[in-house]
């Protein structure tokens, strides 16, 4: 595809979200700088806990050790880059980054999907069927769904990657196209495309659209055997430990999976970006933060481990 003369496939971006915010990026800064840090902080926490204790040595906790580090992944693709921004004034990126940001953003956040959708598989597994959750939900098994997992996440990504890389934008005087928006995501480079964006908003409808049912679909029928399973349990004590279970991951699917349709698939509209990016933030930065308090919170065994260890470091000293 060839470009007007005033196009370029490779423009500048100017990431200029927060521009117009009205809040000083001091403060923004710090903001962020907080949340990227306790993010860190939970998240490695939360995997050298399981990694160290044999007790959370399981396929839920596998699973959720995994979890963890994409949403590592997920921030640091995202929150350093932002920090850079808000720290200087240009907040200026070249395409080829842009790009690199955009693929391993969606790598991390379409694995990230897939992995809370294995999840609900294995809460399934373990109070519908579990005379057979050792059979079906080994760590083989975890590590097998995890794997397929990242394989469909960068198949998905390269797609998406390779009907961008044709698109031509008109930048200003200087080359440079604004991009109203704090990181490079899908919605906010094909606004700013002077191309026909129509496969891409296609793509993202039907392909983006199927690999969001699949996970979605399952997570809803996991759920709703579940809750008939806990409501034919005999005691009250028994519903509410399986119901204790479910209560992390549910929490944790609403706001995610509510968030990404929100910003994806909508009808585009100009109205509605100061939206898309308070949506992009929340699964961007506070949903890799949550996670891991989430999970630990409300587990007596990861908040068992966590004592452990710590009397173990009072011990040791």
């Amino acid at each position: 595809m060839s470009c007007a003369p005033n196009a370029s496939h490779s423009p500048i971006f100017l990431l200029l979200g927060f521009s117009r915010a009205g809040v000083p990026h001091t403060f923004l800064f710090l903001l962020f700088l907080f949340i990227y840090l306790t993010t860190i902080l939970g998240n490695v926490t939360l995997v050298l806990l399981i990694s160290w204790d044999s007790r959370l040595h399981s396929p839920m906790y596998y699973l959720l050790r995994g979890l963890s580090m994409i949403d590592l992944g997920l921030s640091t693709v995202t929150l350093p880059q932002l920090l850079v921004h808000l720290s200087s004034d240009s907040p200026a990126i070249p395409a080829a980054r842009c790009l690199t940001q955009f693929f391993f953003f969606y790598a991390f956040g379409v694995t990230d999907t897939l992995v809370i959708a294995v999840m609900a598989l294995d809460r399934y597994v373990a109070i519908c069927d579990p005379l057979h959750y050792a059979l079906v939900m080994n760590r083989q098994i975890c590590a097998r769904l995890l794997a397929l997992s990242w394989v469909v996440s960068i198949v998905h990504t390269m797609l998406h990657v390779g009907l961008i890389l044709p698109l031509c934008w008109a930048g200003d005087a200087g080359g440079n196209v604004k991009l109203p928006h704090f990181f490079c995501d899908h919605r906010p480079l094909l606004r700013a495309s002077c191309s026909d964006t129509h496969s891409n908003e296609l793509a993202i409808f039907l392909e983006g659209g199927f690999l969001m049912l699949g996970p979605c679909s399952l997570i809803v029928l996991s759920y709703a055997r579940i809750g008939i399973t806990i409501l034919r349990l005999p005691s009250a004590a028994g519903r509410r430990r399986a119901v204790s279970t479910c209560g992390s991951h549910l929490t944790m699917v609403g706001f995610l999976y509510g968030t990404i349709i929100w910003v994806y698939f909508q009808p585009p509209s100009q109205n509605s970006r100061n939206q898309d990016m308070v949506a992009s933030v929340m699964y961007t930065a506070i949903t890799p933060l949550a996670n891991p308090f989430v999970y630990s919170l409300r587990n007596k065994d990861v908040k068992g481990a966590l004592h452990r260890l710590l009397r173990q470091g009072r011990v040791d000293s």
